[in-house]
């Protein structure tokens, strides 16, 4: 984008209009101009026209998906309440709280991987411990085109690195996520971060300007010209000039990081900081009119005070700049020097450029010059509401209306389980998470690969649990009952941990929203995740829209992901997927109801389980049908069940059932403990849908004989179904349907097809 230089005058000039072209290319439209004119009761300079192009940008604005995301009850309670704050928080008891939150950095990634992921993984963590919460983990969930795309391999192995390189240097393990490769991510993929961070609930802090006379101080890096427009950037689709954004991309310096992690944490202790805010997205201008919108005050600052690492910059590239880890902190009157040497003693920069006033005013100095002018709220609050004209797509008729019945059965069952175990969805990830420190602090219990992470709550004998989940397919089939399915399989994870699911924090992705089919997705979806997250008592408490995720050749999947934490009472009553021993009883757990006139051994899947399964996908080369129903009152009942089960000691391993269906879920528990297992099914349904149909609310176990009978009780009492399948035994996985064997094949060697799937896409790459 071209660089007016602006000179400014000791007023700003009220009577030159800017260009269209110029507030079009900044992401204005003629009638958002005009809005900005109205509300200044003047025309705008050029930096008040870039500061109000990036706030009333979608990204940072919501002005498409605002009246939509009000369905979250804790996000309409923000916007009719005090606002919204950097992370959420959830209470944990014994006085502490666990803050979290996860956003997108999918455009900068798609152009510049490696920074574009690293600096997601960094802008997160602010969102942390801005709220005066130690980072305690991260997480990812990223999407990817296929592995036979050499573009595809590279955005891969470099938003891995990336994450790595961030998280490990700036000592916050990354614990868990999630990894999907899809076509329709080719060219756009995503990568979402999230992290969790601990405080205690009476030491939560505010990002609030308050305190008339306060000062406001810079924190942290110096200001360059990196990342100008990032906020606008995210709010375009990607073309074949995408390329040229590179300098949209900001740069990521994890030890400083690290400082200011530590510098933030102890300047609050000290009681003087009123309130702080990241310079994310929209730079210092987000976090000037925001904190002042929040308080109801207005604030000045003089960019010439502002630490820069370049020459010459100009007022507007200063306010719009997204260089990393700085902050801006509102200190109490008096107590700067205190503050600051706080910060100084990390090595980190720590100065006062302003202070807060009393009219509601952001005014932007340079020198004596007064380049901006603009109400605080106007910028924050009022970008304006666009109520998106939506339309069912015509492709749902079609999908919809697949009959799988009509396929026929694989020729070979053994080839069919090693296809899919071979397919980078489903194969393991040990490849991603061996390049993060998943052991920095010491706290983690339950490492990546399992059915969700946990980590000790030190001093207090408790662990949390943490997952993301969301299966793209099913949203496209079905964005409603899409979006549910990513709820209940979160939740549904952590049980299988022992952990009870208390809050939620989403990423969700799609297409462009101007295109009334694509906001029918996206309505669709937050519809059933509202409803969904209430039903299982895990309200949304943080989150983040990303919209324009195309290229002219296709949107992506309607994606939104799911970041859910759970609590474990005792941390040594957890569990995992693994077989642990010989002899042990093989089940599986469902809450999926039986016919009143069937017999309960049969309740292992339906016809309808093939839906934008894995296997359909894999195996005939078809995503159509719609998803696996959802009984939201019997998974829920499941979760209750498996969390008693583990807390009581009765479980050895538990493990959802889903991508890839039973055959998976039971290879997988064969391969994490290097044990096999002889099971046998029992079905009214074709061997192909019992084996990897994607039958929802259903969890394999194994179990101590001596333990059957107590569990027994416990699922009566839940009202679920307990289907004994076989027992943990020798070295080679045995599954037969309807007394007839299917499936025969040593763990070894499904083992080697399963962790060695996404190695051997990587070392092939040209």
């Amino acid at each position: 984008m071209a660089v007016v230089r602006e000179q400014g005058s000791k007023t700003v000039d009220k009577t030159t209009s800017i260009p269209p072209e110029i507030y079009r290319e900044m992401g204005l439209s003629d009638v958002e101009y005009a809005k900005v004119a109205e509300a200044l009761g003047r025309h705008p300079t050029y930096t008040e026209v870039g500061m109000y192009a990036v706030m009333w940008s979608e990204h940072c604005g919501y002005k498409y998906s605002r009246p939509v995301l009000r369905l979250f009850r804790k996000y309409r309670e923000a916007l009719e309440g005090g606002g919204l704050e950097n992370a959420g928080v959830i209470d944990i008891g014994d006085g502490y709280g666990i803050v979290m939150k996860m956003e997108t950095h999918n455009h900068p990634s798609a152009v510049e991987p490696f920074q574009g992921a690293a600096t997601g993984v960094g802008g997160i963590l602010r969102d942390i411990f801005t709220m005066g919460a130690r980072p305690i983990a991260c997480l990812n969930s990223l999407r990817f085109g296929s592995l036979d795309d050499p573009h595809n391999r590279y955005l891969f192995e470099n938003v891995v690195a990336g994450i790595a390189f961030y998280g490990n240097c700036v000592g916050v393990p990354t614990v868990a996520g999630e990894v999907v490769f899809e076509d329709c991510y080719s060219g756009n993929c995503l990568v979402n971060a999230m992290s969790a961070g601990i405080v205690k609930i009476d030491e939560v802090a505010s990002a609030c300007a308050s305190g008339v006379g306060n000062s406001v101080m810079y924190v942290g890096s110096r200001t360059g010209c990196d990342g100008i427009h990032g906020a606008t950037f995210a709010s375009v689709e990607l073309g074949p000039d995408s390329e040229s954004r590179r300098p949209n991309v900001q740069i990521g310096d994890p030890f400083t990081e690290k400082l200011l992690i530590e510098a933030t944490l102890e300047a609050l202790k000290t009681g003087y900081v009123i309130g702080i805010q990241d310079m994310g997205a929209a730079g210092i201008t987000c976090s000037t009119c925001e904190t002042a919108a929040k308080a109801g005050t207005g604030m000045e600052i003089d960019v010439l005070k502002v630490p820069r690492r370049e020459e010459g910059m100009t007022p507007y590239e200063i306010m719009l700049s997204e260089s990393q880890e700085r902050m801006l902190a509102v200190v109490r009157k008096g107590k700067e020097d205190e503050v600051a040497a706080v910060f100084k003693k990390w090595g980190l920069n720590a100065v006062v450029i302003g202070h807060v006033t009393a009219d509601g005013l952001v005014r932007v100095w340079e020198g004596d010059h007064l380049v901006a002018e603009v109400p605080a709220k106007s910028l924050a609050d009022d970008a304006p509401t666009y109520y998106l004209e939506i339309e069912e797509p015509e492709y749902l008729k079609e999908v919809q209306s697949f009959d799988a019945s009509k396929l026929p059965e694989p020729d070979d069952y053994n080839e069919a389980l090693e296809r899919l175990l071979d397919s980078p969805s489903i194969a393991s990830k040990e490849w991603v998470y061996r390049q993060y420190d998943h052991m920095v602090q010491t706290n983690t219990v339950v490492l990546p690969g399992s059915d969700a992470a946990a980590l000790r709550i030190r001093g207090t004998g408790k662990a949390i649990a943490l997952v993301t989940d969301c299966n793209g397919r099913y949203c496209y089939l079905d964005p409603f009952a899409g979006a549910q399915i990513a709820v209940a399989e979160a939740a549904r994870n952590l049980a299988c941990t022992g952990a009870r699911a208390l809050g939620v924090t989403d990423c969700v992705s799609f297409g462009n929203p101007e295109k009334p089919q694509v906001f029918w997705q996206f309505k669709r979806a937050i519809e059933g995740l509202a409803e969904a997250c209430e039903f299982f008592g895990t309200p949304v408490v943080s989150g983040n829209v990303s919209f324009y995720n195309e290229t002219p050749d296709t949107a992506i999947y309607p994606t939104p992901v799911i970041g859910m934490l759970g609590l474990i009472d005792n941390v040594e009553n957890r569990c995992t997927m693994e077989f642990e021993r010989e002899g042990d009883v093989v089940a599986l757990l469902t809450g999926r109801k039986a016919q009143a006139d069937s017999d309960p051994e049969t309740g292992i899947c339906g016809a309808d389980d093939i839906g934008g399964s894995e296997y359909l996908k894999v195996m005939h080369g078809v995503v159509a049908g719609r998803p696996p129903a959802l009984d939201m009152d019997a998974e829920k009942r499941l979760h209750a069940c498996l969390v008693d089960a583990v807390s009581a000691g009765q479980l050895s391993s538990a493990h959802d059932c889903s991508d890839g269906g039973l055959a998976v879920a039971l290879a997988e528990s064969s391969i994490a403990g290097g044990l096999g297992a002889e099971v046998g099914i029992v079905a009214d349904c074709g061997a192909s849908v019992a084996l990897f149909g994607e039958a929802q609310s259903r969890a394999v176990v194994s179990l101590s004989a001596d333990h059957l009978g107590e569990l027994r009780e416990l699922v009566d009492e839940h009202g679920i179904e307990c289907t004994i399948l076989g027992k943990v035994h020798g070295d080679r996985l045995k599954i037969s349907v309807n007394g007839v064997t299917v499936i025969d094949r040593a763990v070894e060697h499904i083992g080697k097809i399963w962790k060695n799937a996404i190695p051997g896409r990587m070392e092939s790459r040209v």
